[in-house]
């Protein structure tokens, strides 16, 4: 079945802050089940002394890709290491994580992130981390066409997901007059996000630039679609796509649970020194 196309979304860029430069906030709501199973997305520039210095989270998933420069990451567990350009990183926080995301030296760092929800059964989960080098991830060409694969399925490469939810994770370049049809589960939901050029998407042919989103609906139980891409200039999409989470969602600040209460308990465990105890 040939998936369409349900609604295009332009972010505009806003203004720095202490820990920015400047940023999108591409995904923004509190109606959570129209999104689910994604919570927020945003896409930030900055360099010394800004950055995200350490902070908790509960009950979700980031997904952080590395456009350009190079960013340093810290944890409770002690882990420590350094993304650059085309990484990406799979944090699951689950019962609870401290972390700090900042610009590696003097270099800026371009980075875009996902928060993924996690369903109530895998949100006391320990804390984990893979870092995915871009040098890594696997790459499917097709004539005028290549997909970096970073979790999911394009033709014949099937790369696991890094998060404990499934996530599709695909990097898509074309080059002018181009195609390419992606093959999605046809009871996921997700979007392309546009990074670059112009494209026409989807069964009605809809036209998207950068730097839109362009979202698509489960349209059924079982099967899969066809979301079908024709380059009108050179063009660069990043596909995120995954099975929604029919729960209740309770977010505040940094952490997503089921219940107001939850969000309680997170809150004092935080400020007692709990969040992180196994």
């Amino acid at each position: 079945m040939k998936k369409s196309i349900d609604r295009i979304e332009r972010a505009p860029t806003q203004r720095g802050n202490g820990q920015v430069d400047a940023k999108r906030v591409l995904i923004s709501t509190s109606d959570f089940g129209a999104i689910s199973p994604f919570l927020r997305f945003s896409e930030d520039w900055f360099r010394a002394p800004g950055g995200f210095e350490t902070h908790p989270h509960r009950g979700m998933q980031t997904v952080t890709l590395v456009l350009d420069g190079a960013l340093h990451h810290r944890d409770h567990t002690g882990a420590d290491g350094v993304l650059r350009q085309g990484d990406v990183q799979w944090m699951t926080a689950g019962r609870g994580v401290l972390h700090s995301e900042m610009p590696y030296g003097d270099e800026p760092a371009h980075t875009l992130q996902l928060w993924l929800n996690l369903p109530a059964a895998m949100k006391g989960l320990p804390a984990r981390y893979v870092d995915q080098p871009g040098r890594d991830v696997p790459v499917r060409k097709l004539p005028g066409v290549e997909i970096l694969v970073f979790a999911g399925q394009s033709g014949d490469i099937d790369q696991p997901h890094g998060s404990d939810w499934p996530l599709m994770l695909l990097d898509i370049r074309i080059e002018a007059g181009a195609g390419f049809a992606a093959d999605i589960p046809s009871d996921w939901r997700g979007f392309l996000y546009v990074l670059e050029g112009t494209a026409q998407a989807g069964a009605t042919a809809a036209a998207i630039e950068a730097p839109e989103m362009a979202w698509f609906e489960p349209s059924g139980p079982d099967g899969r679609d066809r979301l079908a891409i024709k380059a009108v200039s050179g063009f660069r999409a990043l596909l995120l796509a995954g099975p929604p989470i029919d729960e209740p969602v309770v977010a505040y600040g940094p952490f997503v649970m089921n219940t107001p209460a939850e969000i309680q308990q997170a809150f004092s465990d935080y400020q007692n020194g709990r969040l992180v105890m196994s």
